[in-house]
């Protein structure tokens, strides 16, 4: 016992029993739950200023304490693991406009951390389910450089009830889905579009597409995508459609039907203008989400 003290500290010798507790409860309830219940029943926002909420604060910066950071903007919990967004700041001098983000998974019975995804302009929506009857998930938006030809990313965070960490979806290597590319290719006329899109039953789709006009040099190709989950396996599903499949959900995503507030884009193209006269009236959403800022004041910031 005097190893865990020493270790920890006094502040978290109070609060070990609590976790290890928690940790050996956890597997049934945790079962249980992601059965039963949306992640939003069981998830939360620390609060900085909470003195109930200070162990959570000091355990999740001395996991971190080795990692490359200068201030914790958010922690958010659910049963055993730490959903951790840090900034990092170039200099001190430098714009907070211009900080990079890193977010973490970070286990609340040991030190183990995760890094999950690093990027800027991080934008973070409301709770959203994937596939009818799994618990709802945060889906985000982010670019991968600022001041440049940048790509913007699309991914949900979950708890995986397996790892008892929390994960990204739809990973390929260090991204996301990618939804939008400020570089156009050479030699085509490109329209790009994108909407998270609601189906009947409750749940929502990630579409994309791509539409390449080569002029007269090849014929015209459209890459229709769409990313959810299977809802017997919880695992990420990525389709591509084509033919009928793909002309109807060109149809949605241009007259933007079903579509979630503000994860859509592209509506106002060309492309959906010449197909769909009636989309020209459409005016993009331009204003960023309420929550892109945070939801709670850090701890003092490591230079």
């Amino acid at each position: 016992m005097s190893c865990i003290a020493s270790f920890a500290g006094r502040l978290l010798k109070a609060v070990l029993p609590i976790l290890m507790a928690a940790a050996v409860a956890l597997p049934v309830c945790a079962q249980q739950a992601v059965k039963s219940a949306p992640s939003t029943e069981t998830f939360r926002w620390i609060d900085f200023h909470a003195p109930e909420d200070n162990d959570i604060v000091v355990w999740v910066a001395r996991a971190l304490q080795l990692s490359d950071w200068t201030a914790i903007r958010e922690i958010g919990v659910q049963w055993d693991a730490a959903l951790v967004i840090t900034s990092k700041r170039s200099s001190p001098q430098a714009s907070p406009e211009t900080d990079a983000f890193n977010i973490w998974s970070v286990s609340l019975t040991s030190h183990v951390v995760a890094p999950l995804l690093t990027g800027v302009n991080l934008r973070i929506f409301d709770w959203q389910r994937f596939a009818d009857g799994t618990p709802r998930e945060l889906p985000l938006l982010y670019d991968n450089c600022r001041e440049c030809e940048a790509n913007t990313y699309f991914t949900a965070l979950h708890y995986d009830i397996r790892s008892h960490t929390w994960a990204a979806r739809w990973m390929r290597g260090a991204q996301g889905v990618a939804v939008w590319s400020q570089k156009p290719p050479a030699g085509a006329e490109w329209a790009q579009l994108y909407a998270l899109l609601a189906e009947g039953d409750g749940h929502v789709e990630m579409c994309t597409w791509n539409h390449f006009d080569y002029g007269s040099q090849r014929p015209q190709e459209d890459l229709v995508f769409r990313y959810d989950l299977d809802p017997f396996s919880d695992q990420e599903r990525t389709v591509q459609l084509t033919g009928k499949s793909a002309e109807a959900l060109e149809t949605r995503l241009c007259r933007g039907q079903g579509a979630v507030e503000e994860l859509s884009r592209g509506q106002d193209s060309p492309l959906c203008q010449k197909l769909f006269p009636e989309t020209a009236q459409r005016k993009p959403v331009t204003t960023p989400p309420a929550n892109n800022k945070g939801q709670s004041a850090p701890p003092r910031a490591r230079h």
